[in-house]
């Protein structure tokens, strides 16, 4: 026999269908001290956001002017849009070049240190051999060395392998740099994965290569996108390595270029194709975390080593 069970009415408790006893919907009460520390939070979060956006909306609008109206009338909108900015900046400052060498530097370095920072954090998450842990923690420490303190060393070690002013230099420093961060980052997630499935896979006849690359890559997906996010907003913006491991200006990076274009142009600015080529140095970082803001969001989960 079966309890019937009331309809819900409004302002009616609903009743149970096991015991019979009403169910009362709970209400959320917030203390006046917690609608204060929401309202602060907001505040400050708004007021963050608008020092974050305003800079990076004046600096695209800028990009659109001339250089009288940007000294002249700085906060108003363009009276023409100036496209021919962009044009100006992309071929006769050289951002064309300097955009390709960057996009080769970073693009080498972000396959090799994905690669080799996800087998790395694999085998110190998953294998189990004499100095693992000093190996990992030695990893870790330097995440806490200064950058200032390793461009002397770096530059004599560079030089004298041959590969001062190339882009293999700059890829090998660049993996040598982020390869610390790679291996925290994803060894939390290589430790959280069942071992059933290596084991399982160990079953029906899949090598350790095998493993790795085709079951386990595939499960900690979220966790390399996001650490592919963060390196390649890393290292975009680098500028103190290729300052001192390259003085080449065929193959300057983009923030190389802003600065030696403004150092050239000295006190006849070109205003309008400056502020251009600055956007056209956000606009790929920008692109890049709107398409994968998901990824990035979703990868954060895994949160403790075992």
């Amino acid at each position: 026999m079966t309890a019937a069970t009331s309809a819900p009415t409004s302002g009616n408790p609903v009743i149970g269908s096991a015991t019979g006893t009403p169910i009362v919907p709970r209400r959320k009460y917030r203390s006046g001290g917690d609608r204060a520390f929401a309202a602060v939070s907001h505040v400050v979060l708004i007021l963050w956001g608008l020092a974050v956006v305003l800079p990076l909306l004046w600096t695209v609008i800028s990009s659109f002017k001339t250089s009288q109206e940007i000294l002249n009338e700085p906060l108003s909108l363009p009276e023409v849009w100036q496209f021919d900015n962009f044009v100006r900046a992309w071929n006769d400052a050289g951002i064309g070049r300097y955009f390709l060498n960057t996009v080769i530097v970073v693009g080498g370095a972000l396959v090799l240190v994905m690669l080799l920072g996800a087998m790395c954090a694999y085998v110190l998450a998953r294998f189990d051999f004499p100095g693992r842990r000093i190996i990992y923690y030695a990893l870790i420490a330097g995440l806490t060395f200064p950058l200032f303190l390793a461009v002397v060393p770096l530059f004599f070690v560079i030089q004298n392998l041959g590969l001062q002013n190339t882009y293999m230099g700059l890829i090998l420093t660049y993996v040598g740099f982020a390869l610390p961060f790679t291996v925290f980052f994803l060894y939390a997630f290589f430790r959280q994965l069942p071992e059933e499935i290596a084991e399982a896979a160990a079953i029906d006849g899949a090598g350790d290569f095998r493993t790795f690359f085709q079951i386990m890559v595939p499960m900690a997906g979220p966790g390399l996108m996001s650490v592919t996010i963060f390196n390649f907003l890393g290292l975009w913006n680098q500028f103190l390595l290729p300052v001192v491991l390259n003085t080449d200006e065929s193959k300057f990076v983009l923030a190389q270029g802003l600065n030696n274009m403004q150092a050239q142009q000295g006190y006849a600015t070109d205003w309008g194709g400056m502020f251009a080529s600055v956007t056209i140095t956000i606009v790929p970082v920008l692109i890049v975390y709107i398409i994968f803001q998901r990824q990035l969001q979703g990868g954060m989960g895994p949160s403790t080593d075992k």
